[in-house]
C-alpha cells in the first residue's frame, strides 16, 4: 500500500481519520478516508501502490467500461447513458464554439462517438487496453494509452473532458498541470464527480455507492474542487447537475446495505430534492483556462 503524505489539495501533511469504507463491488477489503486538517479534502489514505491499483479494476461487477444489460442496475445504467451523453454534447456546445475535444478516461468511446458525431474532432486517452480495442473495433473512434498525455503539444485543445475520471487519476496535481498546458487560452475543462456532500452520502455513510473504495482516491465537494483547480489556472464558470446519478448511487447502496435496491429510487428522489441545500449526487463543473 501507498501511505498519501501530503493532502492533494493544499499540500498539509496533518490528517484525521474520516470513514472506514469497504470495497464492496470487488476485494470486500476495507479502506480509511481521511479529512484533512487544513483545508478539509477528504480522500483515501493510503492506496493501492500503482502497479496493483489495476488489480481492484478487474470484475463484471465494474460496469463503468461496461455495455452489460443484465440486471436491473446494469439496465437502468446503461439506459440513462444513452440521456445523458446527448446532454453532456449540449453542454459543450453551449460553453464553446471550438471543435478539438480530448476525453481522459474515454473508456469504451461511447462518448467519443456521439461527440464526434455532432462535429467534434474528439479523440480520448484510456488505461485500459481492452476497452480502447472496444472503442476502436465498436465505436470508430481514436483512442490512445493515458501516457500520452504527456506528448500531447500544448494549446492543442478547445475542449478536455473527465466523465467521472478525476476521482481515480494517481498523479492527481502532475496531471492537472498538464492539462491546463495542453488547453488553449480560454479553454474550457468539463469535469464531472461525485458529490460527498450530497444528501445520499450523508444518508448513506460508509456505504455510499460513491465512495467506490480504493477506485476513487478523491472524494470532492464543489469547494475543493474549485480551490484545487484555481491553482492550475482554472476558474470555475458553471456547475451542472446529474439528476440521474443520485439514483443509480442510491440503488447501489442499498444493494450493499442488503436491501431492496428499488427503495434507492425513493431516496435518490429525495437527495435531488434537497440538492438546493446540498448539492445533486454528482454534478459537473465547467471550468476556463485563464489567459
Amino acid at each position: 500500500m501507498n501511505s498519501i503524505n501530503s493532502c492533494p489539495v493544499c499540500e498539509n501533511n496533518s490528517f484525521k481519520d474520516f470513514l472506514e469504507v469497504k470495497d464492496h463491488m470487488i476485494t470486500k477489503e476495507k479502506f480509511l478516508i481521511v479529512e484533512c486538517n487544513s483545508c478539509g479534502f477528504h480522500f483515501t489514505n493510503p492506496i493501492p501502490t500503482p502497479d496493483k491499483i489495476g488489480e481492484y479494476y478487474k470484475s463484471e461487477e465494474y460496469i463503468s467500461h461496461s455495455s452489460n444489460k443484465k440486471g436491473m442496475i446494469n439496465f437502468l445504467y446503461n439506459t440513462v447513458r444513452e440521456i445523458t451523453l446527448k446532454e453532456k454534447v449540449k453542454w459543450i456546445k453551449n460553453e464553446t464554439n471550438g471543435k478539438e475535444l480530448l476525453d481522459i478516461g474515454s473508456g469504451t468511446g461511447h462518448f467519443l462517438k456521439t461527440v464526434n458525431d455532432a462535429g467534434f474532432v474528439g479523440i480520448g486517452l484510456e488505461p485500459d487496453a481492452d476497452a480502447r480495442e472496444f472503442a476502436h473495433k465498436n465505436n470508430h473512434v481514436r483512442s490512445s494509452s493515458q501516457e500520452e498525455l504527456y506528448n500531447i503539444d500544448e494549446n492543442s485543445f478547445d475542449v478536455v473532458t473527465m466523465w467521472h475520471v478525476l476521482e481515480h487519476v494517481y498523479d492527481l496535481r502532475k496531471d492537472l498541470k498538464r492539462i491546463e498546458e495542453i488547453l488553449k487560452s480560454n479553454g474550457k475543462f468539463f469535469i464531472a464527480v461525485p458529490n460527498m456532500s450530497s444528501y445520499d452520502a450523508r444518508y448513506y455513510k460508509e456505504d455510499w455507492a460513491a465512495y467506490d473504495v480504493p477506485r476513487h482516491l478523491y472524494h470532492f465537494t464543489e469547494r475543493d474542487i474549485s480551490k484545487l483547480l484555481a491553482e492550475f489556472g482554472f476558474d470555475l464558470k458553471k456547475v451542472i447537475p446529474m439528476k440521474y446519478d443520485a439514483y443509480y448511487v442510491s440503488m447501489l447502496s442499498e444493494k450493499y446495505k442488503n436491501r431492496f435496491s428499488l427503495l434507492g429510487v425513493l431516496q435518490g428522489f429525495v437527495s435531488n430534492m434537497k440538492a438546493k441545500k446540498y448539492g445533486y449526487s454528482s454534478q459537473v463543473y465547467v471550468f476556463e483556462k485563464r489567459n
